[in-house]
């Protein structure tokens, strides 16, 4: 349900569900917003939420948000195996890249696997 783009979720409720460190989370949570992919509300009833649905967002579309260093070509061909090596890093980042963009948020998205129970 949080991610149907209309609940907002609290930092503290993303941080305990996701096992990540609230310090860390708010830093991710920044990157997404600032590309768009999530937005904030403040106050007492704020938090967060995707800006668009689910199946739209591509894990390519977060990687860039969040690591974009991790998706950039090589440019450097000195030395002897250089060119060849740029070439094969090419490749192999443009297949990273291309298998970012299948995965979608909708498939990294446990669902319920029946009733919640709190005590």
């Amino acid at each position: 349900k949080q991610a149907d783009g209309k609940t907002i979720t609290r930092l503290d409720e993303i941080a305990q569900r996701e096992a990540v460190s609230s310090n860390f989370l708010v830093q991710i949570l920044n990157d997404l917003r600032r590309s768009g992919l999530v937005t904030s509300k403040r106050g007492k009833f704020g938090g967060y939420l995707l800006s668009g649905k689910a199946e739209d967002i591509s894990l390519f579309d977060i990687v860039q948000s969040v690591e974009p260093t991790l998706l950039e070509d090589t440019t450097n061909t000195e030395g002897a195996s250089g060119t060849a090596v740029n070439k094969a890093w090419s490749t192999a980042s443009t297949n990273f890249a291309n298998s970012l963009r299948t995965i979608k948020l909708t498939s990294l998205i446990e669902t319920d696997s029946g009733p919640m129970f709190y005590i």
